[in-house]
This record gives C-alpha cells, structure tokens and sequence, in this order.
C-alpha cells in the first residue's frame, strides 16, 4: 500500500516574530530573550532549512551576551562604548540578513560563524 505522508508546510512566522525581537531589543533591552526561548522552543520541530534560521537566533543571542560581557569590562577603558555600538551593528546585520533568506525561503548561510 502506498502511502503518501504530507510534509507540514514551514512556518516562517515564528522566525520572523524572533528576529523582530531581536531588533526591538536594541530599545527595550529585554524582547530578545523571549525570542531566544522561541528559537528553542520551535526548533526542533522545524524542517532542515529553517532549523539554520532558529540556530543562528540561538547562537546570536549566546555570542552577543559573551560579546556584551567583554563590552561591558572593557568600558574601564572606555573601548567598551565603541565596542557596544559595534555589537548592535553587528546584532542588526544578522537579523536583516535572516530576514532576508527567510522571506526567500533559504537557509541561512553560514549560521554557526562569530561573524556576520
């Protein structure tokens, strides 16, 4: 007997409310961890090419708190303030960049890189 398993289409809704609160973090300071617990919660239920959006949201929020951390020791020194504008450029380039291979439906690229 032939059996035909109908694949659930992806959801890309749940991704884009992450890196929507991703970026309004950058005013509230707060939203990005109720997106880092969305990115766990739906990840493993996510196909392959959108799993590497929910990984990249998870990494990205884990490397800007270590990025923010070394901002935050290195302000005795005053780099620290230049380093958190580096930081937030950084955070806005990944979240547009993730936007965009969303909105075509792609994986992201290279999602488990420090960089952009």
């Amino acid at each position: 007997m032939n059996q035909v398993i109908n694949e659930r289409p992806a959801n890309t809704g749940i991704p884009t409310v992450v890196y929507v609160l991703y970026l309004v973090t950058l005013i509230s300071g707060i939203t990005a961890i109720v997106g880092v617990i969305m990115a766990y919660m739906y990840r493993d239920e996510a196909p392959d090419w959108l799993r590497t959006h929910y990984e990249m949201q998870i990494r990205t929020f884990w490397i800007a708190v270590l990025y923010s951390i070394i901002a935050g020791i290195l302000c005795a020194v005053l780099i620290g303030f230049v380093l958190f504008f580096v930081i937030a450029i950084w955070w806005i380039v990944r979240c547009v960049k993730g936007l965009r291979y969303l909105d075509r439906r792609e994986p992201y690229p290279d999602y488990r890189t420090w960089g952009v």
